[in-house]
């Protein structure tokens, strides 16, 4: 179960007051005076629920959740820390109903059918109705979110659902259909700075035994990341360090050894953040992997948001490096993946390994030129109606105003390619797409002129590569013209440097070569090209 920050309680009457001892809510087990200062620092009240202004407004779902002038049932989507369970706490602590709370990790079909069946007694008899909060929703099985759809249809149960993966892929669409999504977001530093400071002085936190250098609160903010859990635990861990010692207040050093993190110069909204995230771009562009490396692992220890990282590898795959290796998109997009699966610590070999593949992989930023230079022209206004051969044909009354009339099959042809204009009258011959000679784009610029001149019905240029076929079958035979598939003397490509040693020197493989373009891509082996 997560926690979250917490304020002191407030009466009926608005006053906020101290609690006098551990307050037992419904459904789950009162904190003792040991609990985890996360777990004491929960908050009693709605208004006291910090970093969801967005879903706090007079009569919105929350709203009307917690208060109990809804039934309506509730998925929670959010990161750790960001108040799905503490929203749990402050529901059970509503008058009027029954709470049930359960783990979709240790809970079953079993133990959620044993709950409706008794809440379904319990309407019939005239009893209160029953609000089931099951954490870690998207654990549970197609087959056992499927046990909840009548319930929640007839409103047997109000479902209080709390999950930190994308309900759209890891709930089931009849379940989500008949639930309310409420998105939490993370925390941001100006809140979880001001859970802080109310965990040190409030008396079920710290009780003002410690103070908190201002240092020492930077670093803690930076390390949470938006999870308030994990600062509240930092926080713990840095004043039990400091009682140690027999000293009262908690330093910048106290909270490194606390945490056993150094403090990174690093403010993910000032200056350090977008020069780290510079510099972490431009290496990877520069082929130098062990400073790509070093950026990388500067952000993950000032605690820089994962997806953050991995939302930029899978630009640069396509930005930076695009047709010379094709791999390295789907490598980024795995990463990304490992990311939202896996989580950190351990994700962060995810992330290592594509920033690896991104670095040593050769670059082209043509895919970037290519859709660069076609948005130019259409928002300069280039571009006519669509070709008639290629209209949409298949509704009734399509074919009397000639839309699909003289469209050519490709199929049709031997060759896979046929003569037809794909583009409107005024953009015929334009090229956005220019290929480089790097990775495995030297096989592409070879069959590109061979697959221009049909499309087009033009003969290709002289020295493009030759083709076994039409469509460029065995493109990438060596090119007098372009240089495909021939070692490049600019770059030393497919030669031994003998100032850094990139690139190989074994002819019996044929490097440089389009045949052994897989190996130079699969190994990276310094082929920069």
């Amino acid at each position: 179960m997560e926690s979250d920050g917490l304020f002191p309680l407030v009466d009926p009457g608005g006053a906020r007051v101290a609690p006098a001892g551990p307050v037992e809510v419904a459904g789950f087990a009162a904190p003792g005076a040991d609990a985890p200062l996360p777990v004491r620092m929960r908050p009693a009240a709605l208004d006291e629920l910090v970093g969801q202004e967005h879903l706090l407004a007079p009569g919105a779902p929350l709203r009307q959740l917690v208060t109990g002038n809804s039934p309506m049932s509730v998925i929670l989507w959010g990161p750790p820390g960001s108040g799905k369970t503490t929203i749990a706490h402050l529901v059970a602590g509503a008058t009027g109903r029954r709470f049930v709370a359960m783990s979709a990790l240790s809970a079953g079909v079993k133990d959620v059918r044993a709950v409706i069946d008794t809440a379904r007694r319990g309407r019939r008899s005239g009893g209160p109705p029953t609000v089931l909060f099951i954490d870690e929703v998207h654990r549970f099985s197609k087959t056992q979110q499927d046990s909840l759809l009548a319930a929640v249809e007839d409103r047997t149960v109000t479902l209080l659902a709390a999950t930190t993966e994308n309900p759209y892929f890891s709930v089931i669409s009849p379940l989500l259909s008949r639930c309310v999504l409420l998105t939490l977001q993370p925390l941001d530093d100006a809140a979880v700075r001001g859970l802080l400071r109310r965990a040190v002085t409030d008396e079920r936190g710290l009780g003002g035994a410690v103070t908190l250098a201002d240092d020492a609160e930077d670093h803690l903010v930076r390390l949470a990341g938006g999870d308030v859990r994990r600062a509240l635990t930092a926080l713990e861990a840095a004043a039990g360090s400091a009682a140690a010692q027999g000293d009262d207040k908690i330093d910048l050093a106290t909270a490194e050894r606390a945490v056993d993190v150094a403090a990174v110069r690093y403010d993910r909204d000032g200056d350090a953040h977008y020069d780290v995230t510079s510099a972490f771009i431009k290496s990877m562009r520069g082929s130098d992997v062990d400073a790509a490396l070093h950026w990388l692992a500067r952000m993950l220890v000032a605690g820089e948001d994962a997806r953050f990282i991995a939302r930029r590898i899978v630009i640069f795959a396509s930005e930076d490096i695009g047709m010379a290796d094709p791999t390295a998109l789907s490598v980024a997009t795995a990463a990304a993946h490992a990311v939202e699966f896996v989580g950190l610590p351990e994700a962060q070999l995810n992330l290592a390994q594509a920033v690896i593949h991104m670095a040593t992989a050769p670059k082209s930023n043509s895919a970037t030129a290519a859709i660069g230079a076609a948005m130019a022209d259409v928002r300069a206004g280039r571009g006519g109606p669509v070709p008639p051969g290629l209209r949409d044909a298949h509704y009734a009354g399509s074919r009397g105003l000639g839309h699909g009339r003289g469209y050519r099959y490709p199929h049709d042809d031997q060759r896979g390619v046929v003569t037809q204009q794909y583009v409107p009258d005024d953009l015929t011959g334009v090229d956005y797409y220019r290929p480089t000679g790097h990775g495995a784009e030297r096989a592409v610029a070879a069959r590109l002129p061979v697959l221009r001149g049909i499309v087009r019905g033009a003969p290709a240029p002289t020295g493009a590569g030759r083709a076994d076929s039409a469509t460029g079958a065995g493109a990438g035979r060596a090119d007098s013209a372009t240089g495909a598939g021939r070692a490049d003397s600019a770059t030393g490509a497919g030669r031994t440097d003998p100032a850094s040693g990139n690139g190989r020197s074994e002819p019996a493989r044929g490097n440089g070569t389009v045949a052994d373009d897989d190996n130079d891509t699969a190994s990276a082996g310094g082929n920069h090209q």
